[in-house]
Order: structure tokens, then sequence, then C-alpha cells
């Protein structure tokens, strides 16, 4: 009898195993790796498209963040995770970057299959209260009256706001002191306390600074000046072309996730961008909403990771 209760037992097992593999897609709990912390750009959106796709496809979703290592470390959790459409990587701008810096355990071409850029962000370049410059160009003659005294803040070796200012150092040709944070919060924080003298910084983080008197916008790094601070100029305007920068965020899935499940999730998040209310809050938030085909966030990823080879080698920047 009991030999006859365990083998109906394990065909019920394996009953229920193929009946929820026969299943179309999705029919489980969801994972969005955010490989940045919490109230990052990245972390933002995983929760807004988190919160719509569930409603859309009738799972959970949930946020799963996993920062460390100029995010690094979340990323190849998301590499190593099946293949099977319930693990979502919310990528940020790093990840076309990191591995020309330090070593990774993906490959930016072959770890992944891009789904859908979700949006761009802009960013500024801003100054703390307490330094005696209105402009990019009184900056940067306090700069070159101060050689290496001046400081800016960035979160981290190779980030994309280390790299822009780096840029911006080369072309302007001054030296200011790099001082490199673990987190935006504690970044932020020295700005804000007047600790360092700027930093460059996306517009969704620095509103509120800015807002309060606490921090000054001189410039975007767009070509365009941006909406939230319409009376900074651009950095183009103000006479360097070469750093137009701007950071973005994108769903991926393991590379071996089949194409017809690659294809459904690009038609849902192409439908939630589509909203108004979606539209709405991502401007708020300093957000350009993007969308497109897979082959688009594609090409991004190609053209960002031969911009950064080239100008980490000419800048000659090292992870650490």
């Amino acid at each position: 009898m009991k030999i006859l209760k365990r083998s109906i037992a394990t065909a019920l097992l394996v009953f229920c195993a193929g009946f929820a593999q026969a299943q179309p897609y999705p029919n489980r709990l969801i994972t969005i790796i955010v490989p940045l912390s919490l109230g990052t750009g990245g972390d933002i959106l995983a929760r807004i498209f988190g919160a719509k796709l569930s409603d859309r496809l009738g799972v959970k979703v949930i946020v799963d963040n996993k920062p460390g290592a100029g995010s690094i470390v979340g990323i190849d959790a998301a590499a190593r995770a099946p293949g099977d459409g319930y693990t979502l990587l919310m990528a940020p701008t790093s990840f076309a970057l990191q591995p020309i810096l330090d070593k990774a355990g993906y490959d930016v071409f072959k770890s992944f299959a891009p789904v859908c850029l979700i949006a761009t962000g802009e960013l500024v370049f801003a100054v703390s209260e307490n330094t005696a410059a209105k402009t990019v160009k009184e900056f940067i003659a306090l700069a070159k009256s101060k050689p290496g005294e001046l400081s800016y803040v960035s979160i981290g070796n190779g980030s994309p706001q280390h790299l822009a200012m780096e840029l911006l150092k080369m072309d302007a040709g001054i030296d200011v002191l790099h001082v490199p944070y673990k987190d935006t919060a504690s970044a932020i924080r020295e700005l804000a306390s007047g600790h360092v003298n700027s930093m460059i910084v996306p517009v969704y983080t620095i509103a509120p600074l800015a807002q309060a008197g606490r921090a000054r916008v001189l410039a975007t790094l767009n070509t365009e000046r941006s909406p939230v601070f319409t009376t900074a100029p651009s950095l183009k305007e103000e006479g360097f072309p070469n750093v137009d920068v701007v950071v973005w965020n994108g769903v991926m899935v393991p590379a071996a996730t089949p194409p017809d499940i690659v294809a459904r999730l690009n038609g849902e998040l192409n439908a939630i961008l589509a909203l108004p209310d979606i539209k709405d809050l991502l401007a708020k938030q300093g957000f350009v909403p993007a969308g497109g085909t897979a082959q688009r966030f594609s090409d991004l990823i190609k053209s960002d990771y031969a911009r950064w080879t080239r100008a980490i080698a000419a800048a000659k920047i090292k992870a650490y």
C-alpha cells in the first residue's frame, strides 16, 4: 500500500509539473532584478513598471535590489538565472561600461537578450550652495585658479557620472579632485552639506535639493535645455559639445530566453509606456520615455560600449 501511495504521489507531482510547464507564459511570480540601491532611477522604474506588468500579466511581479561593485553583482545574478522569462533585469547605463573597467561575470553582447529600452534620464552639472560659481565658466575659472582644490563627488569609479565629469575635465583643461562614494544617497549628502563642490547627477535626484536651495544646477549634459531647469544652459551652449551624456534604463532577460517571450514582454512594456499616466509620472521624475523594438535597445548598447571604451582609454580611467 505504501509503495502504491508513493507511486501515486510521484505521478501527481510529475503531472502537476508537466501541467505548469504546459500553461501559457506567464503562470508564476516574475522577479525584476535591479543592480542598484533603493531610490535610484532603475529602482523607481522597476517598481512603476513591475506594478503595471503585474496587472497586465495577471501574476505577481517583485523587485529585487542587488547593488554592489558598480552594478556588477546584480547583473551577474541575472545572467545566471534561467532563461524562462521569470527573471528580468532592469539594466542601467553602467551595464555597458562596467566590463570595460572591471572583471564582470557577464558578457555585454552574449549574456542577455535586450527586451525594451524603458527611459532615458537627463544629467546635469550642479554645485553646492557654498561654491562661488554661478555659471559653468565661473566654475572653470575657479578651478583653474585653484588646481586640485575643488572637488566633485560621484556614485563610484566607473559610473556614468564619474566618466562624464572626466570628459568635462579633459575638455575644460581643469584639475578637480574626484571623491567616489558607493551609493547615490551618500554622494548627494556630501554635495548638500557642502563637503564637496560639484557633481554630475540625474535631474530626478538633484531636483529636490535645487528646489530647496541646497544646490545650484549650472548646466545640462543633454544637447538641449532641461524642461525641469529651463534657465540652465546645455554644456553644448557653454562650448563643450562632446560632453553629451544621458543615462538610460532598459529591461533585459538571460540570453536563453525564447524569442516569443522576449516579443511578449516587449509588447507589454511598450503598451505600458503608451499609457498617459505613465508618461506624466515619468516626466515628473525627470525621465524621457523610450520604448521601441528590442533592436533599438541593442543598438544603443553597442554604441555606448564603443563610446565608453574610447573615453575610458583616453582618460586612463581605472575601476579602483
